[in-house]
């Protein structure tokens, strides 16, 4: 193959990622696995003395037959394949790699990314996404062109789901949140948008509760309902619907959405407003707080929430931002002592848990919060706003395929911050990841381009939703001057 086409092989900020039949070919996808192998058992091994790597796959077009694929490249790199029995969440695969001390886990999957994509995350053996050396190092494996003959297509098979969701059950008194939430009159709609999240509530909830508990968009379709499987408040319209009709004789209802991997989480409270981690986010660490009695740090990325901030200090914890990309967060909390790590796109973590973001095991945790408090998700919500708010937030996603106009508006930007905008002085900039405007407490801009889509984000906090709508509007205006 020629050295060009080598180009395609890159990792954002949580795996390889691609377009079915153009950038993610079978060819492809097997130079990334034994690269990803080599390099697993040449960083891991004598620190585990394991040869067994996890198969997960989503339920995206092909990612069962490929899974299966790869199982001989694996072998031929002497390791032991372990395949998952079924479709199966991202961090159900880290779940077990810790669990059972494995070499770690490769998992098909395209996260939220459309259906016509597909691509492949790296766990390592601590169950977290491997970090930036170490994908930098299976680039460079790759350009190698190291060949190699597919060995045996001999695996273990395992049921990862059966084994992560029964776990993760045991963690919580399922049967104390049914009879609280019956008590509330509150019903709970899991949305998992056709994704690894779906058909989890029997196992979660030990075969009870569906007249308290059900999940929608459960049925196998690789386009997901016509929209990427990604929690955003555009792509829930149906979820929207049925709890706005299941809302009645004084039941109240709320919606908590997956997306296609299950790790990213987001949620619509009982008032029918939309809550992304910028919500919940501090609504965990208020409620995790009281029970959780350490001075250890709370982590968050440069798009999260300032009220993230505020919560934290009360609570007299450092807060530690970061680069946008879990695997970030994830570093953090295997080398130190964390309380509670997120990002804005939905993804949560929790120090005594899993140095991963998992969407069930924060969903589960966001109904045990509910029920042992005995309020009710948007007057916790109402509460925080109060005491640290107010706040108002706003991501837009901009097409944005040109690379060279790419680097052209990155040095635009960079060299045309002007002294205010809206009328508030520009009190500092931070360029940790993207260019962060800062303007105020709760208000800030951040210009960003995804690590994992050929788009252009723009983040903004402001605490006043008038004030949110022009500052978007500005920034907006002053791109398009480049």
């Amino acid at each position: 193959m020629h050295q060009d086409n080598y180009t395609v092989i890159k990792f954002g900020t949580d795996g390889w990622r691609g377009r079915l039949a153009f950038d993610f070919t079978l060819e492809n996808l097997i130079k990334v696995t034994v690269a990803s192998c080599q390099e697993l058992n040449y960083q891991y091994y004598n620190r585990l003395l394991s040869k067994k790597v996890l198969i997960g796959f989503d339920r995206r077009f092909m990612a069962n037959h490929l899974a299966k694929a790869i199982i001989p490249y694996v072998n031929a790199c002497g390791l032991e394949p372990i395949l998952s029995t079924s479709y199966v969440t991202t961090p159900a695969c880290s779940f077990y790699v810790k669990e059972m001390n494995l070499l770690g886990s490769l998992i098909i999957t395209a996260s939220h990314n459309p259906s016509d994509w597909l691509g492949l995350k790296i766990k390592n053996f601590q169950g977290s996404s491997v970090n930036s050396s170490f994908t930098e190092a299976v680039e460079k494996r790759i350009k190698l062109q190291n060949a190699i003959e597919p060995g045996s297509n001999k695996y273990e098979e395992v049921d990862i789901k059966r084994f992560y969701l029964e776990r993760i059950s045991s963690k919580f008194n399922t049967q104390f949140i049914l009879n609280k939430f019956k008590e509330m009159k509150i019903r709970v709609f899991f949305d998992s948008m056709h994704g690894s999240a779906s058909n989890s509530l029997d196992i979660l909830f030990k075969g009870n509760g569906s007249d308290i508990v059900q999940g929608i968009s459960e049925n196998n379709d690789p386009y997901f309902g016509g929209h990427p499987p990604e929690p955003l408040e555009n792509y829930i319209d149906n979820l929207k619907k049925i709890l706005k009709q299941e809302a009645i004789n004084d039941t109240k209802t709320l919606g908590i959405v997956f997306d296609g991997d299950g790790d990213r989480i987001a949620v619509i409270d009982e008032l029918g407003r939309y809550c992304s981690t910028q919500n919940l986010l501090p609504y965990f660490i208020a409620y995790l707080g009281l029970k959780n009695k350490t001075s250890n740090p709370v982590l968050k990325t440069v798009s999260g929430s300032d009220i993230i901030t505020n919560i934290s200090k009360k609570q007299n914890r450092k807060v530690i931002e970061l680069p946008v990309g879990f695997k970030f967060i994830a570093e953090k909390m295997i080398n130190e002592e964390i309380f509670i790590g997120g990002e804005e796109s939905g993804g949560v973590g929790f120090g005594e848990y899993l140095p991963e973001r998992d969407g069930l095991y924060a969903a589960m945790t966001l109904l045990n919060g509910i029920a042992e408090q005995s309020k009710y998700l948007f007057e916790s919500l109402n509460e925080i706003q109060k005491e640290f708010g107010p706040s108002f937030y706003e991501r837009i996603d901009l097409p944005f395929t040109d690379n060279n106009k790419k680097n052209n508006l990155k040095k635009f930007i960079t060299n045309n911050i002007p002294n205010d905008i809206c009328n508030y002085l520009v009190k500092n900039v931070s360029m940790t990841d993207g260019i962060k405007i800062r303007l105020g407490n709760n208000f800030w801009i951040l210009f960003r381009f995804s690590g994992t889509e050929p788009l252009l984000r723009l983040y903004c906090e402001a605490p006043s939703k008038d004030l949110l709508d022009k500052t978007l509007k500005w920034s907006k205006e002053f791109i398009n001057n480049e």
